[in-house]
Parts: structure tokens; C-alpha cells; sequence
């Protein structure tokens, strides 16, 4: 398999270079990291919800999750500060890249009626955020060994200046974004 990584300096930086006139190698767009999340709300009544959430994720990602606590007290949702309400993990270099090739390739495409992921989820810096609605579509999750299908959220930040730059270097990565 070859690496994202090398895909990218040889094949993807010198079309962002052509495409938008940059003078400098430096100023190509680059992924910076990747971030999941996974948001858990009943984690307040059972402590075991965190670490099942936290297994999968390191299955999936290689690399050790961290649990995220409340940073306020809200009486409404019987949530006290400092309770686990979530996991994340942050990839960078290589695990990223792996990651990504990942999920383009082997993930996404086992959604049931995958047309592609939503294009307009940049948020104006060519950051792109997106969501999966449940971890069985990753190849190291097995079916029988999960206790609750959950979803989670996909950040990539990148170094573009423009949604315009992150949408054409994600999509040379091999984002399928719907046409």
C-alpha cells in the first residue's frame, strides 16, 4: 500500500501548487491533524460506557485515546464538573495519514447508500468537520464484541487560508465529497 504521506508530496502538493499559483512550496495547504470525538451523555450513569468508547477508538485510531470531563455543573442534565462526558483523540503524521487513507477507502465506502460526504462542512478557515453514525463501518470493529452502536465526530484541520484550498487538498487526499 503506498503511504498517504509520499502520495501527497509527489502528487498532491505540486497540483494545489499549480492549481492556485502558489510562489512558495511553503504556502501549499497541508493537513495539520485529525481529531475524533465521541460525545457520551450516559456515560454519567455508567462509568463502563467510557471505556468500551475508548477501546473502540484505539482499535481504530492506533493510539491511545483521552477522556473528556464536564468543565461546568448543569443541574438540568444531572451533570456535575469534572464528570467523563466523552473521549477524543488527536492523530498526527503518520497515524494520521493511515487514518485518513482509512477512512476514504476502506470506511466510507461501507456505509449502506454511500453517496458521498457533504461538501459544505467547512468552516471558513478550509477546516472540514464530519460525522459517522456508527463505528461498525470501520474494519477493527467487530460487530458482536460492541455493546451500543455510537457515532462520532471527524475533524480535519488543515493549514489552508480558504474553504476553496481545504476542499481541492482533501479532495486529491481522497475525500469523497458528493458531486
Amino acid at each position: 500500500m503506498a503511504r498517504l504521506k509520499d502520495f501527497y508530496v509527489s502528487d498532491v502538493a505540486p497540483a494545489l501548487m499549480k492549481k492556485f499559483g502558489y510562489k512558495s512550496v511553503m504556502q501549499i495547504p497541508k493537513l495539520d491533524k485529525v481529531v475524533i470525538n465521541v460525545g457520551a451523555g450516559e456515560a454519567k450513569d455508567n462509568a463502563k460506557v467510557i471505556d468500551a468508547i475508548m477501546t473502540d477508538i484505539a482499535a481504530i485510531t492506533g493510539q491511545k485515546p483521552v477522556v473528556c470531563r464536564a468543565k461546568k455543573s448543569v443541574a438540568n442534565f444531572k451533570l456535575r464538573e469534572g464528570m467523563p462526558i466523552g473521549v477524543k483523540v488527536t492523530l498526527r503524521g503518520e497515524k494520521m495519514y493511515e487514518f485518513v487513507d482509512k477512512l476514504f477507502n476502506v470506511a466510507f465506502p461501507r456505509v449502506r447508500d454511500f453517496r458521498g460526504i457533504n461538501g459544505n462542512s467547512f468552516d471558513g478557515r478550509g477546516n472540514y468537520s464530519t460525522g459517522i453514525k456508527e463505528q461498525l463501518i470501520f474494519p477493527e470493529i467487530e460487530y458482536d464484541k460492541i455493546d451500543k452502536v455510537r457515532g462520532m465526530d471527524i475533524n480535519f484541520i488543515t493549514t489552508a487560508n480558504t474553504d476553496e484550498e481545504g476542499r481541492e487538498l482533501l479532495s486529491l487526499l481522497g475525500a469523497p465529497f458528493i458531486k
